[in-house]
């Protein structure tokens, strides 16, 4: 089980968003965890699958503990609506 899980709407997003926050709390014992809501396929630098790779890489050298990178090809209200929703089950 994880103590935090991070959201980002892009592959990175949570490494520029808050990496600092994460490497200090896995540093301290949390158990923490990112979600990609999308694989960053509409990026205009490098592809999906680039990011993809990055993406592992920061999480090995961050200590994540589990990073799952979902396909949502749309980010709009409905999407968040579904999200909520799994989150809350």
């Amino acid at each position: 089980m994880l103590d935090i899980l991070a959201f980002g709407a892009h592959p990175d997003d949570t490494e520029l968003g808050c990496s600092g926050t994460l490497a200090t709390l896995v540093n301290q014992g949390v158990k923490v965890g990112v979600i990609d809501l999308t694989r960053g396929e509409m990026g205009s630098r490098g592809s999906a699958e680039l990011r993809l790779k990055e993406a592992q890489a920061a999480s090995d050298i961050l200590g994540l503990h589990i990073r799952k990178t979902w396909d949502f090809r749309i980010l709009n209200w409905k999407t968040i609506e579904i999200i909520n929703y799994l989150l809350s089950k």
